[in-house]
């Protein structure tokens, strides 16, 4: 096989790997970093209407899943421009990379809104750029429900998980981040709070602003320390 004819293959690779699952390995002498965007709406259960731009994680939860066993990438760098979308698929995205050993940084760009709040969080470290928002706001669903006070329940115990993971995975007091979730003065037709990327930082949602650099140089920094402490192991 010629050269030429193997980094096509390999651009091959790269672009599909993009356009399946929004996903590339970024390689150089010292390190591999699997890049992965969460874009448009989480899907979940149900499949969004053509046109509108999704991450399934269906396609996810099988590829965190190879990024942590893989003796070939070292590192994850989590990039968010998602308005949210299915509860549980996101939520259950979040606690498998807040769950894995091997470092992950989460870098909010544009937005990181509803459920994307506890992915933007779910990192060993996290940053937003200056210019991004999130919007804090309460469990709700659209279409048909039964009205029965076990329906009200299931969503206060949603939402009490939600707010647990956030707590646990930040520095945000659970006091200071329900009371945005309930904000009545904020959101022109809904409860809840829009903050910017300082604002995220000083409520202790989000760990630092910065941008792609920072995020990076964080991330090679925990890569480091990790196979420094696993080399010491064996």
């Amino acid at each position: 096989m010629s050269k030429e004819t193997q980094n096509s293959e390999n651009k091959s690779d790269v672009y599909e790997g993009i356009e399946k699952a929004s996903s590339v390995i970024a390689e150089n002498a010292r390190e591999s970093i699997q890049c992965l965007s969460i874009v448009g709406q989480i899907e979940g259960h149900y499949a969004l209407p053509e046109g509108q731009k999704a991450t399934k994680y269906e396609h996810l939860i099988p590829l965190l899943v190879s990024i942590e066993e893989s003796d070939q990438i070292d590192g994850l760098l989590v990039i968010l421009n998602t308005m949210g979308g299915d509860v549980e698929a996101g939520l259950a995205i979040a606690e498998l990379i807040s769950s894995m050993r091997k470092p992950a940084v989460t870098l909010v760009l544009g937005g990181g809104h509803s459920i994307g709040v506890p992915l933007a969080v779910s990192g060993k470290r996290s940053f937003i750029v200056p210019s991004a928002t999130m919007t804090i706001h309460p469990v709700r669903v659209s279409g048909t429900l039964i009205g029965a006070p076990q329906t009200y329940h299931y969503f206060e115990e949603m939402q009490d998980r939600i707010v647990k993971f956030i707590c646990d995975h930040s520095r945000v007091a659970e006091e200071e981040l329900r009371r945005l979730l309930m904000r009545a003065d904020c959101l022109a037709n809904d409860i809840g709070t829009v903050i910017d990327g300082e604002e995220a930082v000083r409520c202790g949602l989000i760990d630092e602003v910065g941008g792609l650099d920072s995020a990076l140089s964080a991330l090679r920094e925990m890569i480091r320390n990790f196979q420094g402490t696993n080399t010491n192991v064996n």
